[in-house]
C-alpha cells in the first residue's frame, strides 16, 4: 500500500505553556504542517539534535491524554507521564521522538480539567495516526537527522497496532518494537478474556457465554455506527473502535524489516494468547524477521505485581533488551 504525503509548508520551534516549561525544557517542541494537518512532536536528545545519528520513535497508547500532566502542590509539583521511559537510558547518539496526538498538548496542568477537543474524535483512527507519525519521521531524515543510521520505533498497547501499519506505509524504519499487542483484532481479544474466566471458574457456563452474545451485539453495533464520536464503549468512541478493529497480524506479515514483540504474560489488556497468534503465523508463512519475547509474570506495562500488593517495574529491563536487540538487528 502507497500513503502519499504532503509535505512541510513551515517548521518551527514552538513554546509550551510558561507552566510546563520550567519542568518540560529538556525537550525541543517543533510544528509540522503539511497540506492536511499540523502535527506537533517533541525531541529529547542528550547533547543537541546535531549531535544524533539514531532515531527512536515512541508510540504511545490509547486516550486523549498529554504526555505529562503537572499538578502543583504546595511543595512543589508532581509531574503524571504517559511517557513510560527513563530518560538517562536513551543512548547518546539517539534522538527520542514523541508525536502529540490531534488536538492533544504535550503537556497540561491537573487544575485546568484538560477536555479533549472534538478534533481528536474526529480523527481518531489506526491510518490516520500512522501516517501523522509517518510524515514526522520523513521530515526529520530530511531536515534535521539526515541519513541516520537506525531508525527504530516502539509501539504501545495500541501504539503497537499503529507500528504495525506504520511498518506498512513508511520504507525508512529499520526495526519495529511491537509491544503489549495481540496478533488478532482488539474485538477477539474481549471474547478470548470471557472464556478464559469460564475455564478459572470465574463464572459458569452460561455466564460466560451470556457474556459474549452481548460484546459480539455491541460489536454489531459499533460495525453499524463506524463514524460516531458520541457513541462510547470501554472509554472509547465507536468511531475509535471501528477504526482499530483491523488484526494487526496482518500488516505485520507484510513487513519485512526486524521485529520485536514483547509481551507480559500476565497482561491484563490484552491476553497473551492472542500475542502468540503473531509467531504461528510467521512460523507458517516461512519469514524469519520476528524476535518474540513473553516476560513472566509483568503485566500490561511490564510491572511484576509483588506478594505485599505492591508493583516492581520492569520497562527499562525490556527496553534494554529491545536496545541490544537493534544492535544486533538492522536493515542499515
Amino acid at each position: 500500500m502507497k500513503v502519499t504525503v504532503y509535505f512541510l509548508i513551515f517548521l518551527f520551534s514552538i513554546q509550551l505553556k510558561a507552566q510546563c516549561a520550567k519542568e518540560l525544557n529538556i525537550y525541543e517542541h517543533f510544528q509540522l504542517a503539511t497540506k492536511t494537518d499540523t502535527i506537533q512532536y517533541s525531541i529529547y536528545t542528550k547533547n543537541g539534535i546535531e549531535s544524533t545519528t539514531k532515531l527512536l520513535v515512541f508510540v504511545q497508547g490509547s486516550g486523549a491524554f498529554p504526555f505529562y500532566e503537572i499538578e502543583k502542590i504546595t511543595d512543589g509539583t508532581v509531574t503524571t507521564s504517559t511517557m513510560p521511559f527513563e530518560l538517562e537510558m536513551i543512548p547518546d547518539e539517539y534522538a527520542f521522538v514523541l508525536i502529540s496526538k490531534k488536538g492533544i498538548p504535550f503537556c497540561t496542568l491537573k487544575e485546568n480539567q484538560f477536555q479533549a477537543p472534538k478534533e481528536f474524535y474526529e480523527t481518531e483512527g489506526l491510518e490516520y495516526r500512522a501516517n501523522r507519525i509517518s510524515a514526522v519521521i520523513d521530515y526529520l531524515i530530511h531536515n534535521q537527522i539526515t541519513n541516520p543510521k537506525k531508525i527504530a520505533v516502539i509501539g504501545h498497547s495500541e501504539g503497537s497496532d499503529v507500528v504495525a501499519k506504520l511498518g506498512v506505509i513508511n520504507n525508512n524504519i529499520t526495526n519495529i518494537g511491537y509491544w503489549s499487542g495481540g496478533g488478532n483484532t482488539q474485538f477477539y481479544d474481549f471474547t478470548l478474556f470471557i472464556r478464559k474466566d469460564v475455564i478459572e471458574g470465574k463464572l459458569t457456563e452460561e455466564e460466560g457465554i451470556q457474556k459474549i452474545d452481548s460484546i459480539l451485539k455491541q460489536f454489531k453495533e459499533i460495525k453499524q455506527k463506524p463514524e460516531s464520536t458520541t457513541d462510547f464503549w470501554e472509554d472509547n468512541s465507536y468511531r475509535r473502535w471501528n477504526y482499530f478493529s483491523e488484526p494487526p497480524i496482518d500488516n505485520l506479515l507484510k513487513i519485512t524489516i526486524p521485529i520485536f514483540v514483547a509481551i507480559g504474560s500476565k497482561d491484563q489488556a490484552v491476553p497473551v494468547e492472542s500475542a502468540y497468534l503473531i509467531p504461528i503465523e510467521f512460523i507458517r508463512q516461512k519469514k524469519d524477521n520476528l524476535t518474540f519475547k513473553v516476560y513472566p509474570a509483568l503485566d500490561h506495562g511490564f510491572e511484576r505485581e509483588l506478594e505485599n500488593g505492591e508493583f516492581e517495574d520492569h520497562w527499562n529491563d525490556v527496553f534494554q533488551d529491545f536496545l541490544n536487540w537493534v544492535n544486533s538487528n538492522s536493515t542499515k
